[in-house]
């Protein structure tokens, strides 16, 4: 005879920020990430300062930042979401693709992807960070 099965509680909503200044390339990353995860919640900032401000009352879990934007570039952001969350899987985004670039984001425990952004590189990272959260998670 089998166990009863015991409740679980439900997961918790995975919140995703979405840092760029282009609204194009913002509606492209959102738009795959609703096809890829439509139970996850996405909230987005055309730069450094609104991220910030977006992360202040409710951290996101996970971070992709476009590299080229005015201000603060996505990689002094990633920088400082490491400081604050050393956990959070974040991902550099940028048509620059240049080995200086991918070693800094790799300096910082980021993963870069190139632009245009493809719904295979983004699952790539997401299926990624999906598994660390998970980890994290667990007792």
């Amino acid at each position: 005879m089998s166990q009863p099965t015991t409740p679980q509680p439900p997961t918790a909503t995975v919140a995703v920020l979405v840092v760029d200044d282009s609204k194009l390339a913002r509606a492209v990353a959102v738009r795959l990430l609703r096809q890829l995860r439509p139970d996850w919640t996405v909230r987005e900032a055309a730069n450094a300062d609104e991220a910030l401000a977006a992360m202040a009352p409710a951290p996101a879990d996970i971070a992709l930042l476009d590299f080229n934007m005015p201000g603060k570039d996505g990689l002094a952001l990633a920088a400082e979401l490491r400081a604050e969350r050393p956990g959070m899987p974040i991902a550099v985004i940028s048509a620059n693709i240049q080995d200086e670039v991918i070693a800094r984001a790799r300096s910082i425990e980021a993963a870069f992807l190139p632009k245009p952004l493809t719904g295979d590189a983004l699952a790539g990272f997401l299926s990624g960070a999906a598994l660390r959260l998970r980890r994290s998670a667990a007792p």
